[in-house]
């Protein structure tokens, strides 16, 4: 090639540099959009999760991808605006958690694909027709909250074995929390403890409920939802007020005080959801990709508060948990 075409090529391609940039910047980024039922800051860890694995398969916030986020703050009635404001904007793929803003979002769409980054029974709860085979536009990943019920049960009786009378405290006709509650229900049953069931509808009916239960129970089991995350500081506060043991379906309850809990890792799991999103952004149906399960549950016990109760807590279980914080 001679010199005069080479530096020809090069100029030319140069000068075409500027049009490709703008071109790309141009064109529409695709559009996650994100939406829940608490609020921003009980997601945080989570949120965070997602978009680092985002991040890691090439869709970077605000240069590859866009992401608009809607916090519902703890009323639910708000859910199915916020879904039929994504269907408006047309984004490409609806990311939330928990039945009922799956719901929602189901109800708005049967076309924009939805991932659930964690839900407590998304077959029980009419999400998904099964766990292999979702079916329709809605995928992601099943903690099977209700299945762990029993388990909670028992390792919260191994703390307090003397435990007869237990409350349960759980966001007033949640789907999930409906189901877990009937699990609960039938393990307590068996082993011979009553259980009084509290039911909350948004912040300001947590002081009533521990009030309603002071003298009444000898524990709490809280049933996990985003009202119940986005309010867990209450919830332990209270809690220790009235000397009560809590048995809880994640750690985040225990890091802010919390006895116990027994779950799975949702920082991990809206990791995974990361997976979810960038199969679908790049043409996969979500009916096609099947719900997976956690592969490990961990114990986490805070010493400080059984201290503060003054619980002794078994070698035995000392033995089984995965954390102590102390």
């Amino acid at each position: 090639m001679r010199r005069r075409d080479f530096v020809t090529g090069i100029a030319g391609s140069a000068a075409a540099w500027p049009l490709t940039a703008r071109a790309q910047q141009g064109a529409k980024l695709p559009t996650i959009g994100f939406f829940s039922a608490g609020s921003a800051a009980a997601l945080s860890n989570w949120v965070a999760a997602l978009v680092r694995r985002l991040g890691e398969l090439g869709w970077i916030e605000g240069r590859t991808v866009t992401i608009e986020y809607r916090w519902a703050e703890g009323h639910n009635a708000r859910l199915a605006e916020i879904a039929a404001e994504f269907v408006q904007r047309k984004v490409d793929v609806i990311v939330t958690h928990s039945a009922e803003p799956v719901i929602a979002a189901k109800q708005a769409t049967s076309v924009i694909p939805i991932v659930f980054g964690v839900a407590a029974d998304p077959v029980g709860t009419g999400l998904v027709a099964t766990l292999a085979r979702p079916g329709g536009n809605v995928t992601g990943l099943s903690v099977q909250t209700t299945d762990l019920a029993a388990k909670r049960l028992e390792l919260l009786r191994q703390l307090a074995p003397g435990l007869q009378r237990l409350a349960v405290i759980g966001h007033q006709g949640g789907p999930g929390v409906v189901l877990e509650i009937g699990e609960l229900q039938t393990a307590a049953r068996s082993l011979g403890i009553d259980v009084a069931i509290f039911e909350v509808r948004r912040a300001e009916d947590f002081a009533r409920a521990f009030a309603a239960l002071k003298g009444r129970v000898e524990a709490v089991y809280v049933v996990s939802d985003p009202l119940m995350t986005s309010n867990r500081i209450r919830i332990s506060i209270l809690s220790l007020i009235e000397r009560l043991p809590t048995m809880n379906a994640l750690r985040e309850y225990v890091e802010v005080g919390g006895l116990m809990s027994y779950g799975p890792n949702f920082q991990d799991m809206w990791r995974r959801a990361g997976d979810y999103v960038d199969k679908i952004l790049r043409g996969a149906k979500p009916g096609d990709l099947p719900v997976e399960q956690p592969t490990k549950f961990d114990l986490v016990i805070n010493l400080i508060t059984a201290n503060a109760l003054g619980l002794t807590v078994p070698d035995k279980l000392l033995a089984l948990a995965d954390e102590l914080i102390e």
